[in-house]
């Protein structure tokens, strides 16, 4: 009886509009103009869980940019890299990677270990490499974002928002489009095994194109989902999802409405989202902990989208990409870049479209 009061009181939490743990940060941004559609509690600062690997993955394509690396570079694992809980992909030390392969490995499969050794690589250190990370979340004016590892494994000081990620994930795309098939790859073959990608709208939702999922107990699911449908590019997130269902669900409507027309729009760029000074909630006891079973319970009558007998955003048959990636056997005294003096970092502008003038009559 006190649990089935417990599912009650949740429910009608949540239809009442009241309560913080409801409050998931959504954001929808039409990529061509800049202009954020939709977006609430944007924002909130919130645990970024395996959308950290974002700015990893942003890292290395300034390293190669520089010049510093190519993607030839081998990624070679260390014990600190082996040490990395699942998902990993626990090569033996030594064990080398091209960082072409690693960048599929560590989007695709979202391999901690790998994260760990891309950063190793391009940082001389995983301290080094964090250095790095918070220095390019600076001069992107990611406000609201700290980083404390390369991987998104739960730290209580990696943190950043539904506008920051929003920024990165932009940047990405209209700063480095040559990667673009790296996000876009549903699953890699190694050796006999076949890794699929936890992001089911590349299978379920006509036009995706990317881009990261992630989870830790403490942030819930979350996802920057991007889609391009008749000449429209949009980018949808969502942060704090209780399931994969419900992520994937509240990600492709989004999309969905946003590609209908549905959103008016708030004439506004996601740079003018204002970050909130508050601490990221703790998500653990409801994910995780003893509130789990009510607040899955009282989600899925809040949003049933996607359940037996209820309506679906993920219907459609798109086709798997597929990239194969191997290992270059085993590297001793690779000689790994060294860090780049901080005097002579030189931050790139950000290049955000601005929204097209709204002329009302």
């Amino acid at each position: 009886m006190r649990s089935f009061c417990r599912v009650i009181l949740l429910v009608l939490t949540f239809l009442l509009g009241a309560g913080p743990s409801f409050a998931l940060p959504q954001l929808l941004l039409d990529m061509r103009t800049g202009e954020v559609l939709f977006e609430s509690e944007a924002g909130r600062p919130w645990h970024p869980a395996s959308l950290t690997k974002l700015m990893t993955a942003y890292a290395a394509f300034e390293a190669i940019a520089s010049g510093r690396v190519t993607l030839d570079t081998p990624v070679v694992m260390s014990e600190n890299a082996l040490k990395a809980p699942p998902s990993k992909m626990g090569f033996p030390v030594g064990t080398a990677v091209t960082l072409e392969d690693a960048l599929y490995l560590m989007l695709v499969k979202s391999a901690n270990d790998v994260a760990t050794a891309i950063g190793e690589t391009i940082g001389g250190s995983e301290p080094d490499f964090v250095r790095l990370m918070n220095s390019h979340a600076a001069n992107l004016g990611l406000t609201a974002t700290r980083f404390a590892n390369s991987h998104g494994l739960h730290d209580p000081n990696q943190v950043t928002s539904a506008r920051d990620i929003a920024i990165l994930a932009f940047v990405i795309r209209s700063r480095y489009p040559q990667y673009d098939e790296i996000f876009e790859t549903r699953a890699i073959k190694f050796g006999n095994s076949t890794l699929k990608s936890f992001n089911v709208l590349l299978e379920k939702f006509r036009g995706t194109t990317g881009m990261k999922t992630g989870y830790v107990c403490s942030s819930g699911l979350n996802i920057v989902a991007t889609a391009e449908r008749n000449g429209r590019e949009l980018m949808a997130v969502v942060f704090g999802g209780v399931s994969a269902r419900e992520r994937g669900e509240l990600a492709a409507l989004l999309l969905e409405r946003g590609f209908q027309g549905r959103y008016g729009g708030t004439r506004k760029s996601v740079t003018a989202i204002a970050n909130l000074a508050m601490s990221p909630p703790d998500r653990r006891p409801e994910m995780c902990g003893a509130d789990a079973k009510a607040y899955l319970t009282a989600r899925k009558a809040a949003f049933p989208f996607g359940l037996e007998g209820q309506i679906s955003y993920l219907n459609d048959d798109v086709p798997r990409k597929v990239v194969r990636v191997t290992t270059l056997g085993k590297l001793v005294n690779v000689e790994l870049p060294r860090p780049r003096p901080a005097y002579a970092f030189v931050p790139k502008p950000i290049e955000l479209p601005r929204p097209r003038p709204v002329v009302l009559r």
